[in-house]
């Protein structure tokens, strides 16, 4: 018995790891982190650089590692010492001061940025794939309907396949026609609907103008 649960337990835990959703998602996994390392290398090696050369120009310091705001009373100092061990000038301690860095924000967004991108024009990608293969099928299943239609006709009218194939194409055209016709006809009938109430419409706004002039002549003649 409990070697039937075993096996019972690894056929379900198989089916569980086959099924599809459960591979693409490790995939997509696996590619995600590929992909994160990818947008690191491209905000910290290029972009980063390029953003730090230009804000070099304006703020005084190294571009982003300048752009920081120090709270009050925040801000810690320590000595910077040779190779003798001598004190040589003093510099801003990062580690034990508070502040707020700005550059690390900077940096983030432009990382959120990148990936939002490149996950739109993936997405856009395999959208458009999914649609040309939707119109794919959607084609060989008309197609699989029309051959199944003209083999109708051939077998119920006792025709060649040549004959039922322009039967059937007449046919599509004479549908093609009468749906076109009750568009049409369906149109000039909204179309007279509408100039029906906008009559109906113009002779209520007359004889309301009437009834006003009517009761204006009376207050007068009052």
């Amino acid at each position: 018995m409990a070697k039937k649960e075993k096996t019972g337990f690894f056929a379900e835990f198989k089916k569980f790891i086959t099924r599809g959703n459960v591979v693409d998602m490790a995939v997509g996994v696996i590619i995600g982190g590929a992909f994160t390392a990818i947008v690191n290398g491209l905000s910290n090696n290029i972009l980063k650089p390029i953003i730090n050369w230009i804000l070099a120009l304006v703020l005084p310091g190294k571009g982003l590692e300048a752009a920081v705001t120090f709270l009050p009373k925040c801000k810690v100092y320590k000595d910077v010492l040779n190779d003798a061990g001598e004190v040589i000038g003093r510099e801003i301690d990062f580690a034990n001061s508070i502040y707020i860095d700005w550059g690390a924000f900077i940096s983030a967004i432009i990382n959120f940025l990148l990936i939002a991108l490149v996950l739109f024009m993936i997405v856009r990608m395999l959208n458009r794939i999914n649609a040309n293969r939707n119109g794919v099928i959607e084609n060989a299943k008309l197609a699989k309907q029309e051959k199944k239609e003209i083999k109708v006709i051939a077998k119920e009218q006792h025709v060649s396949m040549d004959t039922a194939r322009a039967i059937y194409a007449q046919r599509l055209i004479d549908e093609a026609e009468a749906k076109a016709a009750e568009e049409a006809a369906a149109a000039a009938e909204a179309e007279a609907k509408a100039a029906e109430e906008a009559r109906l419409a113009e002779e209520k706004a007359m004889a309301n103008t009437v009834l006003l002039t009517e009761i204006r002549d009376l207050l007068k003649n009052k």
